[in-house]
């Protein structure tokens, strides 16, 4: 199966500023995801889809060089990951290079196991699913069964649209939340405008880590994590 792995990183972070170029322990925040990607042996390519020259020069030295600049109206605050990707794989299908799925790497979850970006791979080859995300356990506190959604009159409904709560947490069925380190779809899906498409495949992600950069609050928590694993 050909799989291209995209790393998309715009220039126009808010939370934290230039965030994908931005050092973390001692590289910039985007080449954690590039080696990481780069270390797979199941897939096939793998680019960086940036509009930003300063981050593709960053790429580049990572061993990573965007293979174009992606339009600026792909870069907005109202730009969509599924855009991105959908732009990526025309730019190749118009050289006539065709991929099976594409693997959403972001640079926001900068640190994976080693082997967890070929595991899920592999997994989502056998499931023959649509697409397959990386996922973390809900707490039992928040699992949908036990949450609940406000109606028109102001009262409280079971989100789940249940009649009556689940009495015990044993009984709770398994809740899982995306962390953001691997989405895995089959390109035809993509085409049609999703990432999940029908039948959705899992993997769980390892929670020591986990981290999702958003906010300089995530950066610190990162730093700390570095530490931590002894990276």
């Amino acid at each position: 199966m050909r799989i291209l792995g995209i790393i998309p990183a715009r220039g126009g972070s808010k939370g934290v500023p230039r965030k994908n170029i931005k050092l973390l322990g001692k590289m910039p925040l985007i080449e954690y995801t590039i080696h990481a990607a780069k270390e797979s042996e199941l897939l096939t390519d793998v680019i960086v889809s940036t509009d930003d020259e300063e981050i593709a020069i960053a790429a580049e030295i990572s061993g990573c060089k965007p293979p174009f600049i992606r339009p600026s109206e792909l870069a907005q605050d109202t730009s969509t990951s599924i855009e991105v990707v959908q732009h990526a794989i025309d730019f190749f299908e118009k050289q006539n290079i065709f991929f099976d799925a594409v693997c959403l790497l972001q640079p926001t979850s900068p640190f994976r196991e080693k082997g967890f970006i070929d595991a899920a791979i592999r997994k989502f080859i056998e499931k023959q699913s649509d697409s397959l995300v990386s996922v973390l356990p809900v707490p039992h506190e928040y699992n949908p069964h036990w949450t609940f959604e406000e109606t028109q009159e102001g009262l409280l409904k079971i989100a789940t649209g249940d009649a009556v709560m689940i009495p015990r947490r044993q009984d709770l069925p398994k809740a899982f939340h995306r962390d953001g380190s691997v989405y895995i779809t089959k390109t035809s899906v993509i085409k049609n405008g999703s990432f999940l498409g029908e039948s959705v495949a899992y993997i769980e992600s390892n929670p020591d880590f986990y981290v999702n950069i958003d906010t300089m609050e995530d950066w610190k928590q990162a730093e700390s994590l570095i530490i931590k694993l002894g990276w």
